[in-house]
């Protein structure tokens, strides 16, 4: 029990900056989408910045998880029509939605109930998506 209750608690101290910057603000992701704005840039900029030390520290430190194994993060298979339909996939649901899949949790949590919708939409794709994935281009 312990063990969840901190992934619990970090993820909702994420939820609570990830809101209180405003990073899941319909406007200012429509500001984004409208080259009008930096805001979204410098949190999507600094998290991918972040995201690359450290996983480079984990590959050159060989960096051990909570249980003491070994942290091993294997290449991925790179092709052209894998991220361009999947990114445009994804694209078109944060730009319909107005939140891509994390901020529909916190939005929720803060009491937009209409993201039930959305949520339900993305978990359908998700799931459609495991059953289509091996005829699909990879």
């Amino acid at each position: 029990m312990f063990r969840m209750s901190r992934y619990i608690l970090i993820g909702m101290l994420l939820g609570f900056v990830l809101y209180k910057s405003e990073a899941v603000s319909w406007f200012r992701i429509y500001e984004m989408f409208r080259f009008q704005s930096f805001h979204m840039y410098g949190i999507i900029g600094s998290a991918v910045v972040a995201g690359i030390i450290i996983v480079q520290i984990i590959k050159r430190r060989h960096v051990h998880n909570v249980e003491g194994n070994e942290i091993i993060i294997k290449d991925k298979n790179k092709s052209i029509p894998r991220y361009l339909i999947g990114g445009f996939i994804f694209g078109l649901g944060w730009s319909l939605a107005g939140a891509c899949p994390a901020p529909m949790f916190i939005l929720l949590g803060s009491g937009h109930t209409v993201f039930v919708v959305y949520l339900l939409a993305a978990m359908t794709g998700t799931y459609v998506y495991g059953l289509l994935r091996k005829k699909l281009p990879q």
